[in-house]
């Protein structure tokens, strides 16, 4: 039997004066006679023969070792390894060997320059639903006017932050949680962890989750208006703490001056076909503006509008460079259901548009983080490079809640196994290069889907292993407020309570998990920067490892009842003395033994 061992990084990548020096580890009993680097420059395949080395990187194991220039061509690097025998050849990718050549999009793929935001891969993320997380201590009463919410047909309801959120007036029911409300609280996010800010919508908007944009130049004054921002900004840098806003350029709100449909003024594309704003939208032949998905206070914009293109990111003063200039600052964007933005009512020539906004951001901010909102497979996007990220659903959160929960995400019945769990998560990023796959904002929920503690279910036991995967697994991990004290609730608007800040309503064993985690992962450089190698998935139990360099971090998930297992020998982690940094499972050589629905965490320098 042949084995093969390559990650994109430290030891098997090293980074030399234009050229990247690839190494290859193989063992078995019949060892290929010969081995080519498969790689390409400015999309030509290019052969290197590789060298086998004389010296062993343990016994049993055979290295090879070949170069890519990095002089020139692109800076994406794909390769792969061709092993060839007198009378037969194989392959080996990301994905293991394979008896045929890989397509170009299922090679390893490591970028060499990299121009990323490459910050992002050290944080930890958290994610704030502004008007549910706290309220500021000197809220004032012009922050708690009660007007008329046109969309939903009747007055905002204002609730006392202890009152039961209920499912009527969802979208119209406001706690007073404000941006000062946040400045108020980042001690306590910094001892959880946290080092980065993904907030919701914070511009002016009539609806309490405000992607109903009524004006993209001004917070909300709900939140505290700008000042409020500005001062939630210097406390954040102040801290060293990185803060993302929500843009929602798919839509506007119908609230918008410049949609105006409840007549505030005489210029509104709504009523006015000489209105300036009037192809900033798409109409029926009917005259009635096409909107999102249904929803009538949401109507479409129309990027076929050269002067709409300037007003949200071409131009030197649109929306996009707006916020990321002084004295605001921001350091990225996250873009709203960005796959659906487009011409004429739909997603016509969304990459163009998607492009150029990140375009716009990196030219105003050089490391400026911009990653999309997809539910469907994102990779057409990240492959075109088009968004340095993506949130993480396909290729992390539902493999996960599919393991962990049984369901997928329209919480119908979905039964896999570790070996399909493990197969889903590898094929998904291996189709990204090394830095874009560190970049991956990863979630176990958000304000757009049910908790996953009441997706759990009766298996809320087995909440703790998906909270150890969230801060093991390549990509940058996001919590959601709330999910670190154990908040729970269903979908939409249950999923958004306010903060639990009494302590007898928090879980305070697994607040303590979050503030673990967060300091194993501030301490590890494999887990912020590493490669990831899967050790075993088979039944009920996951193990896979997370190298950078000499550190080694293994992870063993177990859902299911007590059990011991063997794990195949592994020139990784074979001879190394390692420390037990949580959970309840025994390492004893290769024998694991784990109890039932536990995870557990070593780690070997």
């Amino acid at each position: 039997m042949l084995n093969a061992w390559h990650l994109p990084v430290a030891p098997f990548v090293q980074k030399g004066e234009q050229k990247l020096t690839i190494t290859l580890w193989l063992a078995g009993d019949e060892l290929p006679e010969k081995v080519v680097l498969r790689g390409e420059k400015d999309n030509e395949e290019i052969s290197v023969v590789m060298v086998r080395q004389k010296s062993a990187p343990q016994e049993g194991v055979v290295a090879w070792k070949g170069a890519i220039d990095t002089a020139e061509g692109q800076p994406r690097r794909r390769y792969s390894f061709k092993l060839l025998w007198q009378d037969r050849q194989r392959w080996y990718t990301p994905q293991g060997f394979r008896s045929t050549p890989p397509a170009r999009l299922e090679q390893f793929a490591i970028d060499s320059p990299d121009d990323g935001p490459t910050w992002v891969q050290d944080q930890v993320f958290y994610q704030i639903f502004p008007d549910r997380f706290a309220r500021g201590k000197k809220r004032g009463p012009e922050q708690d006017n009660v007007y008329f919410h046109h969309a939903a047909g009747h007055e905002i309801v204002r609730r006392e932050w202890d009152e039961a959120l209920t499912a009527d007036a969802g979208g119209s029911t406001f706690y007073g949680g404000d941006l000062d409300g946040i400045s108020e609280n980042l001690p306590y996010l910094k001892k959880l962890g946290v080092t980065a800010l993904y907030l919701n919508p914070i511009f002016t908007a009539p609806s309490v989750h405000k992607y109903d944009t009524q004006d993209y130049r001004q917070v909300d004054k709900q939140f505290g208006g700008n000042s409020a921002f500005l001062r939630l900004r210097e406390s954040t840098r102040k801290l060293g703490v990185k803060l993302v806003l929500d843009g929602v350029f798919n839509h506007s709100g119908d609230t918008h001056a410049w949609f105006d449909r409840h007549q505030q003024s005489d210029n509104g594309a709504c009523h006015n076909p000489g209105s300036p704003w009037r192809d900033w939208y798409s109409f029926s032949q009917e005259g009635k503006a096409l909107d999102w998905l249904g929803y009538s206070s949401l109507p479409k914009l129309d990027f076929r509008s050269a002067t709409l293109v300037d007003e949200i990111y071409r131009g030197e003063q649109s929306i996009v460079r707006h916020w990321l200039r002084e004295p605001w600052g921001i350091d990225g964007w996250r873009l709203d259901v960005v796959h659906m933005l487009g011409e004429a009512g739909g997603a016509k020539n969304n990459l163009l548009h998607v492009s150029g906004i990140t375009r716009a951001a990196k030219e105003t901010r050089q490391d400026a983080y911009v990653l999309g909102e997809h539910f469907g497979d994102a990779r057409q996007w990240l492959q075109a490079d088009a968004e340095d990220a993506a949130m993480n659903y396909r290729g992390f959160t539902f493999p996960l809640w599919g393991f962990l929960a049984n369901t997928d995400i329209s919480y119908e019945p979905q039964h896999i196994d570790a070996q399909t769990c493990m197969a889903w998560m590898e094929e998904y990023r291996s189709a990204l290069s090394h830095q874009q796959q560190l970049r991956m904002f990863n979630q176990l929920d958000s304000h757009d889907t049910a908790r996953f503690k009441s997706i759990l279910g009766k298996d809320v036991a087995r909440l703790p292993l998906a909270v150890i995967w969230l801060y093991a697994w390549p990509g940058v991990p996001c919590v959601y407020y709330g999910d670190e004290v154990g908040l729970d609730g269903n979908n939409d608007p249950f999923c958004r309570k306010p903060f639990p800040w009494n302590k007898q309503d928090q879980d305070l064993s697994l607040l303590a998990l979050y503030q673990r985690l967060g300091k194993l992962r501030k301490q590890s450089r494999a887990l912020r920067q590493g490669g990831c190698r899967v050790v075993y998935a088979e039944g009920d139990v996951v193990v896979f490892a997370r190298v950078y360099q000499n550190e080694r971090v293994l992870v063993a998930i177990n859902r299911g009842e007590a059990i011991t297992v063997t794990l195949p020998w592994d020139a990784l982690l074979s001879g190394r003395a390692w420390a037990h940094l949580e959970g309840e499972g025994v390492l004893d050589n290769r024998e694991l033994t784990l109890p039932a629905v536990s995870a557990s965490v070593w780690r070997s320098l």
